[in-house]
């Protein structure tokens, strides 16, 4: 295999992991696997995205890696992420791929379960992975300025802010926050129980809920509308399972 020399006083973790990726990179444009598709829990990886890299993905390659990267966060094999080599790395600049909207549940951090590390995806939380003014604005940000190919709205299941939002309950500034949630409770078609003790129709309103958010956010950004438009991002939901820890990409 064609080997890569490291720059002056480069870390050799650094420049290995360029190595990778270089070839990575090869092997998405011929057969649609993304950067992570190619890696092994047995490295320790330190370098985040060079800007040519990142700018070499589509959004498909994109979805694909955190896909990947999912896989062996259920098969627990993670890369073994170097996070002071990644900070270094990252510290003159930062080139994200994606940036996730997701819940602030301690139990779904999005970064963990793709198996992403410092510097690979921008990421806001909030309860209910509701796109507020100031999120969409973090993702015109995200996607516009930095140059992030993808947009992911990640809700989870059991969430309690759709059991809030279901039960109708209020507490200060929490309130406003569930009434954004309403909608999907009222606009899920389901026959059964429509309570928050029911997990089926709890995890049914969340799927209405992310999808609503994915039309939210194109409804209310020009800025990401117009590049989705251009195919130059893709904005799509994702449901994170808490029972064997899959993120399902929702169509």
């Amino acid at each position: 295999m064609k080997t890569h020399a490291c720059k002056a006083g480069e870390h050799p973790d650094s420049c290995g992991r360029r190595s990778i990726l270089r070839t990575a990179l090869g092997a998405a444009a011929l057969g649609g696997l993304g950067v992570a598709g190619l890696a092994s829990p047995g490295i320790a990886y330190a370098a985040s995205l060079t800007k040519e890299q990142r700018d070499t993905l589509t959004p498909d390659q994109v979805i694909e890696m955190l896909k990947k990267g999912n896989e062996r966060f259920r098969a627990g094999e993670s890369q073994r992420h170097d996070y002071l080599a990644q900070k270094r790395a990252t510290a003159s600049g930062q080139y994200p791929a994606a940036a996730i909207l997701s819940c602030i549940d301690s139990r779904a951090p999005a970064e963990i379960v793709m198996d992403a590390g410092i510097g690979d995806a921008f990421n806001a939380r909030v309860a209910g992975n509701v796109p507020s003014e100031d999120i969409i604005g973090s993702l015109e940000f995200s996607c516009r300025l930095a140059g992030a190919k993808l947009v992911v709205v990640m809700g989870h299941t059991s969430c309690g802010a759709i059991k809030g939002a279901i039960d109708g309950a209020e507490l200060g500034n929490l309130t406003g926050l569930l009434n954004r949630i309403k909608p999907a409770v009222e606009a899920t078609e389901y026959d059964g129980e429509r309570t928050s003790k029911n997990i089926d129709f709890v995890d049914t309103v969340a799927r209405t809920n992310i999808r609503m958010a994915v039309n939210d956010i194109r409804q209310r950004s020009s800025v990401l509308a117009a590049l989705e438009r251009e195919k130059k991002i893709k904005i799509v939901g994702a449901l994170y399972r808490f029972d064997g820890g899959k993120v399902e990409f929702l169509s």
